[in-house]
């Protein structure tokens, strides 16, 4: 009877040991936080081994998850942006151009010995738009180099910075400089049909061709877009009150010479729209097939060639 009583109390204890590792087993298993490691010389021992904690993402991190969010409409794209963008290659298009208009600017300053919030305006540059050197094809360009004072240029470069430079990290340099130098040329060409008479500065083609992208890519995409209808409705501010103080600048001062055109803000936000849809879009590789991609095309070769010809036959 004793060696049975003996026996039991063994099985009990047994039973006992084996209940209490279950439940060590079944809360280290609920524990979300650590995990355990069961020595092998005991079955009581339990050491905590702590897993390593999450980092906290760091500002550069950070910015990459607000400019997904901003410039791309789906969730899956932007955490896929956010999780992969490197920096690597960096955004060097902006940059540079920006840096180059700083400098010029810098230059005939100096050069002129004065700098006012309308000038100086370097009339005789090899460099700006002027009607009676059109032959001189690369005018059409190279006067986004160029700008009119300080409060020109300041209004220019903090667009082109704030809305470029994100543009270019999302889609790449290549891309955003085909849509700024086709906003620059619809510019200069709009400004040769329309207002003959106009010198024209400044980088307003460019940048509003990438104010205009980035507006085609809300338009499209708005619904799907954090706060759409408000990044809406400051895109279109923006826009508007820059164009119609050009327009108020520009009749207010009828007689100064030269003219500066207010026309390029017009053509470099059209250009902008429609090279917007063919170039920037590159999350839908089947955006080729839509009526919108051949409408863009169709409607911004239309325009350059009307141009391009009427200044052949023009001059």
């Amino acid at each position: 009877m004793a060696g049975t009583l003996q026996m039991g109390c063994q099985d009990s204890d047994s039973h006992n040991e084996s209940f209490q590792r279950l439940m060590a087993t079944m809360s280290v298993a609920e524990s979300p936080c650590s995990s355990y490691e069961t020595d092998q010389g005991s079955t009581s021992t339990l050491r905590p081994r702590l897993l390593p904690r999450k980092r906290k993402p760091t500002c550069f991190r950070k910015m990459v998850r607000y400019i997904a969010k901003g410039y791309l409409p789906r969730e899956s794209d932007r955490q896929y942006y956010a999780d992969r963008y490197r920096c690597c290659p960096p955004p060097l298009f902006i940059p540079t151009i920006t840096l180059a208009e700083i400098g010029l600017f810098t230059y005939h300053c100096i050069d002129a010995g004065a700098i006012s919030a309308n000038g100086p305006i370097p009339v005789e540059s090899v460099l700006i738009y002027r009607p009676d050197q059109r032959l001189q094809i690369w005018r059409f360009v190279s006067y986004t180099l160029i700008h009119a004072g300080w409060f020109h240029l300041f209004f220019n470069m903090l667009v082109q910075i704030l809305v470029g430079l994100p543009l270019e990290m999302v889609h790449g340099s290549g891309r955003v400089m085909i849509v700024y130098i086709s906003g620059v040329l619809a510019g200069s060409l709009g400004t040769s049909v329309f207002d003959t008479k106009a010198y024209l500065v400044g980088a307003s083609g460019g940048v509003y061709s990438l104010l205009a992208a980035h507006l085609a890519n809300i338009m499209l995409n708005y619904s799907e877009m954090e706060f759409g209808l408000l990044k809406l409705g400051a895109v279109l501010i923006i826009a508007s009150a820059d164009v119609g103080f050009a327009v108020w600048d520009r009749l207010l001062e009828k007689e100064l010479l030269p003219h500066v055109s207010y026309t390029a803000h017009l053509m470099g936000s059209l250009a902008g729209l429609t090279m917007g849809l063919l170039v920037l879009k590159i999350f839908d590789q089947q955006l080729y097939r839509q009526y919108t991609w051949w409408i863009a095309f169709t409607v911004y070769a239309g325009c350059v060639s009307f141009a391009v010809c009427w200044n052949l036959i023009y001059y």
